[in-house]
């Protein structure tokens, strides 16, 4: 009934991946008195500030963390995992992320959100990721990235080194990821196109972002958009 409460059409937008994965991490919550943890990532876009989008995306958390507190008493541990090594890749200045991050982090904090940076996950999880293998990117993932680095990347070099950078990136990240919450649930905006990029041993969720059938990360979203109803 706990894995029924989330995992359901309101909520994502495919079958997740290592769904096998999925009654253990329950388990471990139930085992231990405690709420069923949730990561995900949070990037950076255009904006410095806290806009419609974003507090559209972290209500609709709120709304998957009060279903599964309906099914469970303990209910939902959401942590968003701030992507401050992404933002620099991209070419945002460290005090533009600062000041977006900070003030999705306040928003968050207000609903019972945790928090971390992506950069301190890694830097933490420093023997896990050491002897990582290096990992190429398939073409299909490869020509993914390169697509959306022509849209949001503004970093040194070209849009194809950009892309190859970004991988390079998660295939640390993930691994940093997997070891610092092993027992948890990995939420992403993204299709399972991407699956490469996630951590391999944990259960995926493949969330809508704002409401069922928008899959746009709010980072990337204008409040107008934002405020449309979904097609």
């Amino acid at each position: 009934m706990i894995i029924k409460s989330f995992n359901t059409w309101a909520f994502k937008r495919e079958q997740p991946g290592n769904a096998e994965r999925l009654p253990a991490v329950v388990a471990a919550a139930i085992e231990a008195g405690k709420p069923v943890p949730f990561v995900l990532y949070w990037g950076k876009g255009p904006r410095q500030h806290l806009d419609a989008p974003d507090v559209a995306c972290l209500d609709y958390l709120g709304q998957l963390a009060a279903r599964v507190h309906q099914a469970y008493a303990p209910g939902a541990a959401i942590r968003l995992i701030f992507t401050d090594t992404h933002a620099a890749l991209n070419g945002h200045a460290s005090a533009a992320a600062d000041a977006y991050f900070g003030a999705v982090d306040a928003a968050a904090r207000e609903r019972g959100f945790a928090s971390a940076r992506l950069s301190d996950v890694v830097a933490l999880a420093h023997e896990a990721v050491a002897a990582a293998p290096e990992e190429a990117p398939t073409g299909a993932v490869l020509e993914s990235l390169i697509a959306c680095a022509a849209k949001w990347y503004r970093g040194e070099g070209s849009t194809e080194q950009g892309a190859l950078d970004y991988h390079r990136m998660n295939m640390i990240e993930k691994r940093a990821v997997a070891a610092a919450f092993p027992d948890a649930v990995f939420v992403t905006f993204n299709g399972s196109e991407f699956r490469d990029l996630f951590p391999a041993t944990m259960p995926v969720f493949y969330m809508y972002s704002l409401r069922r059938g928008v899959g746009v990360k709010p980072w990337f979203i204008t409040t107008e958009a934002a405020l449309q109803p979904a097609a």
